[in-house]
């Protein structure tokens, strides 16, 4: 069974339906941080999310959650450092530099992760 590292992108996708990313949730066990979460949260606020939706999606998102340690602060700083011309979140590193600990692959549609080693691009 593949592993991943569910970014912000891919949930969203996910939760709003995308055929491209069902086989994911569905087939594969995955994480991902409280950063992606409150990303997540946000977009479906943003989006119009009843409060019953938001509530089931924080359900089940906690069950996917992992939480980073001080010492995941390097690797995180370090890729977000070497990667600054693409402008990524801090979330976004972290979610990348947790994959590479993990030895999971990193799932997103985010176009600055699209010729990286370790990721999955998927476009919605």
């Amino acid at each position: 069974m593949s592993r991943y590292f569910y970014d912000s992108y891919a949930l969203v996708s996910y939760l709003n339906g995308s055929k491209n990313y069902e086989r994911y949730f569905r087939n594969c066990t995955g994480v991902t941080t409280l950063y992606n979460v409150l990303e997540v949260y946000y977009s479906l606020l943003r989006d119009g999310a009843s409060e019953s939706e938001l509530k089931s999606v924080l359900h089940f998102l906690q069950a996917l959650t992992v939480y980073p340690s001080f010492d995941d602060i390097p690797p995180v700083a370090i890729f977000k450092f070497k990667s600054k011309n693409r402008h990524f979140s801090y979330a976004d590193c972290l979610g990348y530099a947790l994959a590479q600990k993990y030895h999971l692959t990193f799932l997103t549609g985010d176009e600055g992760f699209r010729d990286i080693s370790g990721v999955e691009f998927v476009k919605e």
